[in-house]
C-alpha cells in the first residue's frame, strides 16, 4: 500500500523547459518525436502528457545509513522501472528518510530517463517477421553484472526470471533468451545491466 508520501495532488502542468512547452502547445505529440527532437527531458509530466499508459514497478527498497557529525542519518534509496510495455522504458533512483516520497523521485527519475528500444524479429528459428525480442544479440554491463540477450522464436516467453524479467517486460520485449554473470542478487546492478543491454539495440548497427 502506497503512503501519502507517493501519492501527490493533481495540479496543472506549466512547463519550464523548452521540449516541456513544446509538448504542452501540441507541437510535439508522441513520445518517439520527444526523443528524436534531441532535447532533454528534464520535466516527469512531458512523460505522462506523451504516455498515458506507462505503469511504474518497484524493484528494490533499501535502508542507506551515512554518519554525520549529528549521528547517524537514515535514509531509503528506491529503484523503480517505468514503461508502457511496447518499446518505452527508464529506470531511476530515489532517496528519502520517508518510503513513499523516495519512491515518487525514483519514478520521476526513471520517466526522465526514458529511452525507445528497437524490437525485431531477430531469431533464425521464427521470421514472423513481428517485434517481440530483440532484433540482435546485445549485452549490457554494469560493475560485475553482465546481462546477454539474444533473439528468441515468438511464443517462447521470457527466458530468464527476477529483476531482468521485470524490466524485459515492461519494456516489451515478449520473448528471449538471457545469459546473465556476476553478482545478480545486487538487485540495482541487474535492472541496469539489463537496460544497458536494451541501450544496444538502438546504438549498434544492423
Amino acid at each position: 500500500m502506497r503512503d501519502k508520501g507517493f501519492e501527490q495532488h493533481k495540479e496543472e502542468w506549466f512547463p519550464q523547459t523548452r521540449l516541456g512547452k513544446l509538448v504542452k502547445e501540441g507541437q510535439v505529440t508522441t513520445m518517439g518525436e520527444a526523443l528524436a527532437s534531441g532535447l532533454p527531458i528534464r520535466e516527469s509530466q512531458i512523460v505522462d502528457a506523451l504516455l498515458p499508459e506507462i505503469r511504474d514497478e518497484v524493484l528494490d527498497i533499501n535502508m542507506v545509513q551515512r554518519m554525520t557529525d549529528s549521528g547517524r542519518r537514515v535514509k531509503f534509496r528506491a529503484t523503480v522501472i517505468v514503461g508502457n510495455g511496447d518499446g518505452f522504458i527508464g529506470i531511476g533512483e530515489g532517496k528519502d528518510v520517508q518510503v513513499g516520497i523516495a519512491i515518487r523521485k525514483a519514478i520521476d527519475t526513471a520517466k526522465m530517463n526514458i529511452i525507445g528500444i528497437k524490437r525485431g524479429c531477430g531469431s533464425w528459428e521464427c521470421g514472423c517477421g513481428q517485434g517481440h525480442t530483440v532484433p540482435f544479440e546485445v549485452k549490457g554491463k554494469i560493475g560485475s553484472v553482465e546481462v546477454k540477450l539474444r533473439p528468441a522464436p515468438r511464443g517462447l516467453g521470457i527466458a530468464s526470471g527476477g529483476t531482468a524479467k521485470k524490466v524485459l517486460e515492461i519494456a516489451g520485449i515478449k520473448d528471449v533468451w538471457t545469459k546473465v554473470s556476476g553478482e545478480t542478487r545486487t538487485t540495482l546492478n541487474f535492472a541496469k545491466a539489463t537496460f544497458d543491454a536494451l541501450i544496444q539495440t538502438t546504438t549498434m548497427k544492423v
